[in-house]
């Protein structure tokens, strides 16, 4: 008799799987077109009728995936997108990838997570495969999912399987995508672990197994908390070097010439994106239930969080020598998303600096080419913030029209030698003027 593992492997082998992703945000989208690419059907559920309708429409919202790659797996019949979780029924794979924000109180948020999951426990059958993709804390697969999906007497490993396998999407990178980027899975079993890397061996180049899905949910926040506490560092060096009288910038750069015992991280306005500024959190808090404090993931999440305000200091500064105040004066912050070239502002620094310099009474505008509209107080939401709020205004007449811009995001479009000629003041966070020589720039 076939077993439902024997039977989903085969299904996966012969490239009849089918696959739902529940989210369909810049994990989902993606990680979507990618299997669907591999040959596999995919169906892509999302409560938000707009990303439904686009993906039918053969329209990608994310910039990283072409609205002609979504067209063409549309046309196919490999590619198509729903509200109706009643479909879930229908998939051999449902891979989870909805946000995990944190709360006001910076605690995990998983309520999207544990929705997901009682929609697909609703509707499991014997032979399906469940992946969560979304960051969490160690031991959310096996604690939180788990029991949900076994509430009706279906055994994991024999009768469904569940694995953890952490995003590692990097919006805007030019070289490592979802196909080429490794990917690491975790299972409760070590059946579920092989599943799950049949299945994802259809899509992705190289997919790394590890013994649990502790250790898959693990690995994410090491990644993260690694770049956040080297952030954290380099970004208390600032200070430090305002003290010295020394160009943080060139101590960096020389540094980095030293080819072995040195990686290069840079400073900046503060973190920005769903991964850096939250999955060391995630991790802290995790701590926190074992009477164990995370001192290193602590104080590096204070460094980064006072950057908004010290960059809103050095503003204030710039126009003080200058006899101006900062209530009143015209204040252009030049990108709004998290990072150069992208339109995502989830997290991003930039809200902060515009609501601390609206508070301080000044007449904030932004510019930013990836990011027509924007609603400083939902940063939140994945891709750019459209409805009512601010609106990205006209770079250099702005520029003139202000007393001082600060250079938040360094988008390679920006034209930046016009800009320090037509600007009063300008406070960059980015080392965007790197070789521009002028009075009116200060760099932090």
């Amino acid at each position: 008799m076939t077993t439902n593992v024997t039977a989903l492997e085969e299904k996966i082998q012969k490239g009849q799987a089918s696959v739902g992703t529940l989210g369909l945000g810049y994990v989902g989208l993606p990680l979507s077109v990618e299997f669907a690419s591999a040959g596999l059907k995919v169906t892509g559920f999302d409560l938000s009728e707009g990303k439904v309708s686009a993906v039918n429409r053969g329209e990608s919202y994310i910039k990283d995936v072409p609205s002609e790659r979504v067209k063409a797996l549309v046309s196919e019949g490999r590619l198509r997108a729903s509200s109706d979780f009643a479909g879930l029924a229908d998939c051999d794979a449902i891979i989870i990838c909805v946000p995990t924000p944190l709360s006001k109180t910076k605690d995990p948020d998983l309520t999207m997570v544990v929705e997901a999951s009682k929609a697909i426990a609703a509707r499991l059958r014997p032979g399906q495969l469940v992946v969560l993709e979304s960051t969490t804390y160690p031991g959310t697969t096996e604690e939180l999912i788990l029991p949900l999906l076994q509430e009706r007497g279906l055994k994991v490993g024999e009768s469904f399987f569940l694995a953890f396998s952490p995003e590692r999407v990097d919006p805007g990178n030019p070289k490592f995508h979802t196909k080429n980027t490794p990917k690491i899975i975790g299972g409760v079993t070590p059946t579920c672990t092989r599943v799950a890397r049949a299945l994802y061996s259809r899509a992705i180049e190289t997919v790394i197994p590890v013994s649990s899905t502790q250790t898959a949910e693990m690995v994410k926040l090491l990644e993260n908390t690694f770049r956040s506490v080297n952030i954290g560092l380099v970004n208390e060096l600032v200070l430090m070097c305002e003290r010295l009288d020394v160009d943080v910038w060139e101590v960096i750069d020389a540094a980095a010439t030293k080819p072995f015992g040195f990686m290069p991280f840079y400073p900046g306005p503060g973190l920005g994106g769903h991964c850096i500024p939250i999955d060391p959190l995630y991790l802290s808090w995790k701590l926190k239930t074992l009477n164990y404090r995370a001192r290193f993931i602590e104080l590096a999440g204070e460094v980064n969080s006072q950057m908004p305000e010290y960059v809103c200091e050095r503003v204030a500064d710039a126009l003080n020598d200058r006899e101006r105040s900062v209530k009143g004066s015209r204040i252009l912050v030049l990108g709004v998303a998290y990072k150069k070239d992208i339109e995502d502002v989830r997290e991003s620094p930039a809200l902060d600096v515009i609501r601390i310099l609206q508070a301080r009474g000044a007449h904030v505008s932004y510019h930013d080419p990836f990011v027509p509209s924007l609603r400083v107080d939902d940063e939140h939401h994945e891709g750019p913030a459209n409805g009512e709020g601010m609106k990205s205004t006209d770079l250099l007449p702005a520029v003139r029209d202000s007393h001082a811009v600060v250079i938040v995001t360094d988008h390679s479009t920006f034209p930046y030698a016009k800009i320090v000629e037509a600007a009063q003041l300008i406070v960059d966070t980015r080392n965007a003027t790197k070789g521009i020589i002028s009075d009116k720039i200060l760099k932090i």
